[in-house]
């Protein structure tokens, strides 16, 4: 039975879920490589802060990939939409290898997503889910994944990011974590080869929602490598009975991606920094002591219609408290209070 499905969440106004239809990606895969662990040294590391395309969806991908680098950027949380290197479209590898050559020539880094609302049915908004009912709806968003993991690969990508998706009417909760570990088997075989972790994402009102349920279908899958955690620090501040910097702490060993925007306690709503109940300097200095080199992507995907001026405000806000960080002890005192702080 799910340990962690019991938050009081107050509404989703987040959107994010992933998608795709059919399996063209994995044929012709790289041989098998071994997965990046994050390392834990014991200085702490500099954080690399990125920008979620599904935050840019109104600019052309190549103009977005520009915005960043001439930001100051150091990667990319790379979307698969219909906007942007869109992965059901013709020509996929070719255009994957035109934008592995922008991110080279920018110098950034990417992460995959996998969270474009409507990339495989334009009805429903991330669907299908790897716990549909219906097989063949299940294998589609497998197919997705299976595509990303390949984009991934070709792109030089750190991670690609998923989610479970939503518990199905009429599905009890038994039956939607085998769906769940069943689907994301063939998949994780897949990141094994191409040495690209799988880093699933709880979120709020999904069936896999909190570090819980994370570690649940880590049990049950039996802990495999390719397996790992993509933590959204404001879903932290949303719905873990921790505060967020020691849910970073708890999370350590399987960080595999970060995102990053503020929240409020109890609502799903993604906000622009400073605007919820975060505070940051600790947050951050809790995950610069992990050790984790990945990228930290921020997340305002209902923020497209400005989004270059919230690309442009984000950076300089992380930057301001990651170097307060250097007043914070790494593993020092946890946050008050599982609301967190008033950010300055």
């Amino acid at each position: 039975m799910n340990p962690g499905l019991h938050h009081g969440v107050s509404r989703d106004t987040s959107g994010d879920d992933r998608a795709p239809t059919r399996d063209t990606s994995g044929d012709d895969r790289a041989p098998t490589r071994e997965i990046n662990r994050a390392p834990h040294p014991d200085a702490p590391t500099a954080l690399r802060f990125g920008y979620g395309t599904n935050g840019l969806a109104d600019l052309r991908l190549d103009d977005a990939l520009a915005l960043l680098a001439d930001l100051g950027y150091d990667g990319v949380g790379l979307t698969l939409d219909h906007m942007h290197l869109d992965p059901l479209a013709p020509d996929l590898a070719a255009r994957t290898r035109r934008a592995a050559h922008r991110l080279d020539e920018l110098g950034l880094g990417v992460t995959v997503e996998t969270g474009a609302r409507y990339v495989l049915d334009p009805r429903r908004k991330h669907g299908p889910s790897l716990l549909d009912p219906d097989p063949d709806d299940r294998a589609r968003r497998a197919g997705l994944l299976l595509r990303a993991v390949r984009v991934a690969a070709d792109l030089g990508a750190h991670a690609v990011h998923c989610f479970s998706g939503t518990l199905p009417d009429g599905t009890d909760e038994d039956t939607a974590w085998k769906r769940l570990a069943e689907t994301l088997t063939p998949v994780l075989d897949a990141a094994a080869t191409a040495g690209v972790p799988l880093a699933v994402e709880p979120e709020p009102g999904h069936l896999l929602a909190t570090l819980a349920d994370f570690h649940h279908l880590r049990r049950t899958l039996g802990d495999p490598e390719p397996l790992g955690l993509t933590l959204d620090l404001g879903h932290c501040q949303c719905l873990e009975p921790l505060p967020p910097a020691d849910c970073v702490r708890e999370a350590a060993p399987w960080l595999r991606h970060v995102q990053i925007e503020d929240m409020r306690r109890g609502v799903h709503e993604h906000l622009p920094f400073g605007d919820g109940e975060i505070d940051f300097p600790p947050l951050l200095a809790a995950l610069a002591a992990t050790g984790y080199q990945g990228l930290t992507v921020v997340e305002l995907p209902r923020h497209s219609h400005a989004g270059p001026h919230f690309a442009a405000h984000s950076l300089p806000f992380l930057r301001r408290a990651a170097r307060q960080t250097a007043t914070v002890p790494p593993y020092g005192d946890p946050s008050a209070t599982p609301e967190g702080s008033t950010t300055p």
